[in-house]
């Protein structure tokens, strides 16, 4: 059955069953391979792509209930996402690397509500994310730097 996803602001119709979750069409049809599969029953984090800008578990979301604007790791873009992009970069945050783009999508969607997390409120929105490396301190620190850099006020402060 032909299904249209908006996914990465393009139209994009897929032929498979409305019960497929949303995250084989994205990796097995759609070839967008960043979205990665972990537990299977969104505990994990590591399928976290955004459906309308919220952070969303792709792995049991099926593409019949899919019926916002779909953001993949390949097309994460803004001020948010260039900050913690470069944070992540800056800090060396990935150590296997095989949880960071939901990781990364979880930081993005935090810092986009709240511009100046505390750690009880990065703890909170990262909190779906696991991440077997356990380079939770380190992904801390790089949601503090980006936050940082998004408020330069905080930067004189």
């Amino acid at each position: 059955m032909a299904t249209t996803l908006t996914v990465n602001g393009q139209a994009r119709e897929v032929d498979a069953d409305p019960d497929t979750p949303l995250l084989w069409v994205l990796r097995d049809d759609l070839n967008l391979t960043g979205t990665k599969f972990g537990c299977g029953v969104a505990q994990c984090g590591a399928c976290t792509v955004h459906v309308d800008g919220a952070p969303t578990r792709s792995c049991q979301l099926p593409i019949s209930a899919a019926t916002g604007a779909i953001t993949t790791i390949e097309a994460i873009d803004g001020a948010e996402a260039k900050a913690v992009q470069a944070a992540w970069v800056a800090l060396d945050v990935p150590q296997c690397g095989y949880c960071q783009s939901g990781q990364i999508m979880s930081a993005v969607s935090l810092l986009k509500d709240n511009k100046t997390p505390s750690d009880a409120d990065i703890d909170s929105a990262m909190s779906g994310n696991l991440c077997r490396c356990a380079t939770y301190v380190r992904i801390r620190a790089a949601i503090h730097q980006a936050a940082k850099s998004l408020n330069p006020q905080e930067k004189a402060a």
